[in-house]
């Protein structure tokens, strides 16, 4: 395996499992991850938070079918921020998505089987662009599988800013009355969604900055001041780990672009 690129702040947060599970509440309000029993598992989840996603990643192989969940995470947050090189990220989401495929028929009750098939086929539908994916039936499958993680998991915030942000990319990229008609996708969903996203997790900046990014699909530059001050209130946030800071960094970059 190719070596990954380090996240920029290493060593800025130093989590030991004692202290990852002692924060686990706060940590996982996103995806309401239930704190690992096997030690091996909770190891990955302190390399995960501290940034070490790629040890993280080979520690949730490692630790077998119980590190699924957070390989699939350390794999995808990595791909999304800090993979350059789109071929390597559009491979890492692929098999980041069949492996939470296996997961989900093996384990259909388990939220993350779901949620991170969705956010891997997602992101890789992003990458190649949504038209393009919408084409190729990728749309339905992440809509069932996000449904299905907030059925199983109604706490579930990062599901809820997903499906979000589905109604609203399909919106935006072939309009209303398409989008609401071939793929379900309403504007009053979309921002339902998000909005629910920020009650369960209202410390969340990345709720923040995909609801501004959602409001801009959905209203156009009516929306653009709203969206600005949403951004402006991600930036401000004080992260708790690495894929917070990575979060607080797009917003800030958002700004100042």
């Amino acid at each position: 395996m190719a070596k990954w690129t380090a996240f920029p702040h290493l060593g800025e947060y130093q989590y030991d499992e004692a202290s990852v599970a002692r924060a686990w509440h706060r940590l996982h309000a996103g995806d309401a991850e239930p704190l690992p029993t096997d030690a091996k598992v909770l190891h990955a989840w302190t390399l995960y938070h501290n940034g070490e996603f790629q040890q993280a990643f080979e520690a949730g192989l490692a630790a077998g079918e119980a590190g699924t969940t957070v390989a699939n995470k350390a794999a995808c947050i990595y791909a999304n921020y800090l993979e350059k090189k789109e071929k390597a990220r559009r491979a890492l989401f692929q098999e980041a998505a069949h492996r939470a495929q296996v997961q989900a028929a093996e384990h259909p009750a388990q939220p993350a089987a779901w949620y991170w098939q969705a956010y891997a086929l997602g992101r890789y539908s992003q990458g190649i662009s949504v038209a393009k994916a919408l084409a190729q039936g990728l749309g339905s499958r992440v809509k069932e599988a996000l449904e299905r993680t907030i059925r199983l998991e109604p706490r579930h915030a990062d599901a809820h800013i997903a499906l979000g942000t589905f109604h609203a990319e399909v919106i935006d990229k072939v309009g209303s009355l398409i989008g609401g008609m071939t793929y379900g996708a309403k504007k009053e969903t979309g921002l339902g969604m998000f909005q629910e996203a920020l009650r369960l997790y209202p410390e969340a900046p990345i709720a923040l900055i995909e609801y501004a990014n959602g409001l801009v699909m959905f209203e156009g530059e009516a929306k653009l001041k709203e969206a600005k001050a949403l951004y402006a209130r991600a930036a401000a946030m004080q992260p708790l780990d690495a894929e917070e800071w990575l979060d607080v960094e797009l917003a800030r970059a958002a700004l100042a672009a």
